[in-house]
């Protein structure tokens, strides 16, 4: 998913690397956490979704009780959870929505200084529509139930 036309071989390699490192398992879990509703959503139970993702082609997934009129999007149903997180992987290390959260991980790397989940959470904005709530719910999260002890 990379526009390499336009940029230099250095630039696809700095890019790439960007999109190729870790998500400490103290974020994800979190997330998950969260999303999931701690595992009990019905996203969860019946799509294998822990992540709350969406899709955007008719039948892909269900369709939320509360989406607002007129939006086309469903929440992704996967054949199981490891689908689920490799569907997040690659969601969190691709898209544009996570950008900045791959530059703070880029200048942590640069600075041999180990993955702090507090400080990429802040990158996690625009996962969800509560915006910088949802960045506190996750920190919360992690801290209330020292989830940075999974870290490695």
């Amino acid at each position: 998913r990379l526009d390499s036309m336009s940029l230099s071989e250095g630039e696809v390699i700095d890019e790439l690397l960007l999109r190729v490192d870790l998500i400490p398992a103290s974020l994800a879990l979190a997330q998950a956490a969260n999303e999931s509703a701690w595992g009990t959503s019905r996203f969860t139970v019946l799509g294998n979704n822990v992540f709350g993702q969406w899709c955007y082609e008719s039948g892909c997934g269900i369709v939320p009780a509360r989406r607002a009129p007129g939006a086309k999007h469903e929440v992704e149903v996967f054949d199981n959870v490891q689908k689920s997180v490799e569907a997040y992987f690659l969601n969190i290390n691709t898209h544009d929505s996570y950008s900045f959260l791959r530059d703070l991980r880029g200048k942590m790397r640069k600075r041999n200084l180990k993955l702090d989940p507090m400080s990429l959470a802040i990158g996690l904005g625009r996962y969800s529509q509560r915006g910088d709530r949802y960045v506190d719910e996750i920190q919360r999260i992690i801290i209330q139930n020292n989830l940075r002890a999974r870290d490695g």
